[in-house]
């Protein structure tokens, strides 16, 4: 194990990555209820996209572990999944087996990119502005989610409105859950968010809210949702959409993985002197592959999460970490009736802090240049407003073509941009 991982040369220890890697799996098992939430809400199957999450988070981790020999764990994202059934199946009308294979299709591209050695060359050309906006509009665009699922907000003569949080019912048990997790969060607590869902649930019991169905500890079932993401003869009939669904998983997962790895990265210790990152393609590698795998069990986009950064704080720097969280994620299969009892009311705190995690990025951006400042603004008012992760973006992409040509900063236009620009600018005129 030490000549494998390493662990005297990163001055750590296996007690001490065991113990990160426990850090970071109850910072973000959390995904194993949200996920098969928001995915169900597109008619996916939840028990078997609570397998299919489970299963991919573990599978890409292992890769992370062993290949890589980073402390990042993977998960499918935040976002992404709500892209998927929210904007690809209920806002565009498209079957979820359709959004899968735009899933299955990006992870092979990944894949492909990541052995030729671009992703990289095609992350830093796109706007830095426009990464930053990125995140902070699904930020955004997940609290809101968050918040509907709940019943805080709910539809009203003003489009929205404020739901009856004050009467016992879902909204009022959100609520509940937002300040027991706020306070967690202040008091350090390792774990706040998972523990928050848990004290949420408990919560909700008195309230009728959360209700056990019990049933088999074993792992549901994968037949409802496994080798769905073929739906190759649906994608001839919409090319231009799916297209537009595909590079939105892309350009979004891309960012977001870049963004974690550098960022957890700087944390431990692992930026070289040259600026890169430490085994940065064997990272990218786990990330591909399990985005691919996940969409053949049946999930959405996989990513490395932000929350690695818990146990990198905890003194994880070698792959042992990440081992210790896909272990975990195995052994959560046989735990599914308790998962499987968490309602939406529980849940819904998570989204909303998960939201507020994803801020950050908001003051990177340069208000005072309005070519910088008005794309990024678009990018996030589109987002949420639209209730549209992929508008978002093309209106970002957009506004920012047209105002660094206003200025004639020409150089600021990447050919990829420019790409982007004339792909975005196409499909919003075929569709509407």
């Amino acid at each position: 194990m030490e000549k494998f991982f390493k662990l005297k040369e990163r001055q750590t220890s296996v007690r001490t990555e065991i113990m990160a890697g426990i850090t970071t799996f109850l910072a973000m098992a959390y995904i194993l209820a949200v996920n098969p939430g928001i995915l169900s809400a597109a008619g996916m199957d939840f028990g078997s996209v609570f397998t299919a999450t489970a299963l991919a988070s573990a599978v890409a981790t292992l890769v992370m572990a062993f290949y890589a020999n980073l402390p990042f764990a993977l998960a499918p994202g935040m976002g992404l999944n709500a892209f998927l059934a929210y904007t690809v199946v209920l806002g565009m009308g498209y079957d979820w087996s359709f959004a899968l294979t735009a899933v299955f299709i990006e992870g092979i591209i990944f894949i492909i990119l990541t052995l030729l050695n671009v992703r990289e060359a095609v992350v830093n050309s796109i706007p830095d502005s426009l990464k930053k906006a990125i995140s902070v509009g699904i930020g955004f665009f997940i609290a809101f989610i968050g918040m509907q699922n709940a019943g805080i907000i709910v539809d009203g003569a003003t489009l929205v409105d404020l739901g009856a949080i004050c009467s016992p019912g879902p909204a009022m048990v959100a609520v509940i859950g937002l300040i027991i997790t706020l306070v967690l969060l202040c008091m350090n607590v390792k774990g706040a968010v998972l523990i928050g869902i848990i004290l949420t649930t408990i919560v909700g019991i008195p309230f009728g809210v959360t209700k056990y169905a019990g049933g088999s500890f074993m792992p549901p079932s994968l037949s409802p949702t496994i080798f769905k993401c073929f739906a190759f003869g649906e994608i001839a009939a919409h090319p231009l959409d799916f297209l537009v669904v595909m590079f939105s998983f892309l350009f979004v997962d891309m960012f977001d993985t870049v963004g974690t790895l550098i960022g957890c990265a700087q944390k431990s210790n692992l930026i070289q002197s040259d600026g890169t990152i430490a085994n940065c393609k064997e990272a990218l590698f786990a990330d591909a592959i399990g985005t691919t795998f996940g969409a053949i069990c049946g999930t959405s986009t996989v990513t490395t999460f932000v929350e690695s950064s818990t146990g990198v704080a905890e003194g994880g720097r070698t792959g042992l970490t990440a081992l210790t969280v896909a272990v975990l994620f195995l052994c959560s299969l046989f735990l599914s009736p308790l998962f499987l009892a968490i309602p939406s009311a529980a849940t819904a705190p998570a989204l909303i802090l998960v939201g507020f995690y994803m801020m950050e990025p908001v003051r990177g951006i340069d208000w005072s240049d309005p070519s910088e400042g008005v794309p990024a603004f678009l990018c996030i008012a589109f987002m949420a407003f639209a209730y549209s992760i992929s508008t978002g973006i093309m209106m970002g992409v957009i506004a920012f073509v047209i105002a660094k040509a206003a200025k004639k900063e020409f150089d600021k236009i990447t050919p990829t941009t420019m790409v982007l620009f004339v792909i975005f600018l196409a499909y919003l005129i075929l569709k509407h």
